[in-house]
């Protein structure tokens, strides 16, 4: 039922805008984004292609009737003797290549739900990506309103000045066009962000129209690993990608050997039971007639000559498990190398955001020397207006490292396979 509901909650929210926190946003995309409710319905065939090659093994039971007249010599009905009731049960006892079959089946049924779990974890970090790109152009925006704000103030201020004679028209001019370029640059961020706002709500499977804004909150950064060493040891235990290769690996192996298995005795259960009427004159011809007759026995198949298009086919089989073998050693390789850039990347967002916060706090003490010597007499209302938009510059600079090093902290901690449990 949740899941019905979930499918039908995109056309009650279109065109509406959610207000979501991180956590809510990721359990939406987990329920509902279309490239998870895809995952699972692959993952469905899979789990059916398991069952169905299972089935030969699985005994059968058929119940009939062959019943007709015979004048003369009682002939057969689809291969049966004419008989008032019929029944028959079949079953394999032993195939060698259904059994390499089967399992190749449910080794494919383990990577469908390996790529599943894949699809979850790409889902929640697309969410999470979109989530704070709109959290950051949300806050950027605000810091381009509060500059706009600053600068009509200094704009206000020049006019008078010009109008008192103590300003040339020209530095009005020159006020006005940092104005009109702030109000802008605000205008195109506003546009930013509610494209990103309405991605979002597309990456969590919501309607055509609909918006989720990020919701301010503070949030406990995830444990990240301590060193580079470490991220690459996490990034290759238990790994989904090597898991999903070494899976599909298996599936070619079983695959090789299912057809050269073709060669090989295949044995079945065959049961049979009929029951005889008289005025189909049995007695006639043979010496004694018995209405209830039944069989009990095994069809044994022995192929003696080899099928080529089945050795090509098993040659191709193992030629694809030494391209996957090759595949596992070179992605084991790559994912240590992206786990080690990642570390990386995390190690100078850290550094890029302490800059960043030390910049914005000399600024802040910029405005608040300002705003004292504006008090003393020393200072203009444009010259602290001026410092109060330094400051939003440092603000943004500092908001965009912010989300810099989130984005790369959250990717790290996707990179060692920790991201599902730490947002969930």
């Amino acid at each position: 039922m949740r899941f019905v509901f979930w499918l039908a909650l995109p056309a009650a929210l279109a065109a509406q805008t959610r207000t979501m926190t991180l956590r809510e946003a990721v359990a939406a995309a987990l329920e509902q984004s279309p490239e998870v409710v895809l995952a699972r319905l692959d993952e469905r065939k899979a789990t059916l292609a398991a069952q169905e090659a299972r089935d030969p093994f699985v005994p059968k039971v058929f119940a009939g009737s062959g019943l007709a007249y015979s004048n003369g010599y009682p002939m057969g009905i689809d291969g049966a003797a004419p008989s008032i009731f019929q029944a028959r049960a079949v079953g394999s006892i032993y195939n060698s290549q259904q059994k390499y079959l089967l399992a190749q089946a449910r080794e494919n049924q383990r990577g469908a739900s390996l790529d599943t779990q894949g699809r979850r974890e790409e889902a929640v970090w697309r969410t999470a990506a979109l989530f704070l790109e709109a959290e950051r152009l949300a806050r950027i925006s605000q810091a381009a309103r509060r500059q706009v704000e600053s600068l009509d103030r200094v704009t206000e201020a020049v006019a008078a000045r010009v109008r008192d004679g103590r300003e040339l028209s020209l530095e009005e001019r020159r006020a006005r066009l940092d104005l009109a370029k702030a109000r802008q640059r605000a205008d195109a961020l506003e546009a930013d962000a509610e494209h990103a706002e309405r991605s979002l709500a597309a990456a969590i499977g919501l309607g055509d129209g609909a918006r989720v804004r990020a919701a301010g909150e503070e949030r406990t950064p995830p444990k990240s690993p301590g060193t580079e060493e470490a991220a690459a040891q996490l990034a290759l235990e238990d790994n989904r990608e090597i898991r999903r290769l070494e899976s599909s690996l298996l599936a070619s192996q079983m695959e090789a050997h299912s057809h050269r298995a073709s060669r090989m005795p295949k044995i079945d259960l065959v049961a049979q039971y009929a029951l005889f009427a008289k005025f189909n004159k049995y007695e006639d011809f043979f010496r004694s007639f018995q209405r209830h007759n039944g069989q009990l026995g095994v069809s044994f198949t022995l192929p003696l000559t080899g099928s080529p298009a089945a050795s090509a086919r098993a040659a191709a089989a193992e030629t694809d498990v030494l391209r996957l073998r090759t595949g596992v050693n070179r992605t084991r390789t790559r994912i240590a190398l992206d786990a080690r850039r990642s570390f990386q990347e995390f190690k100078k967002a850290e550094t890029a955001r302490e800059v960043a916060r030390l910049d914005l706090d000399l600024e802040r003490e910029t405005v608040s020397i300002r705003l004292a010597q504006m008090q003393e007499g020393r200072a203009t209302l444009r010259q602290v207006e001026q410092a109060r938009f330094a400051e939003h510059e440092k603000w943004i600079a500092f908001l965009d490292a912010q989300f810099t090093l989130e984005r790369a902290r959250l990717d790290l901690v996707r990179r060692t396979g920790g991201l599902l449990a730490a947002l969930r």
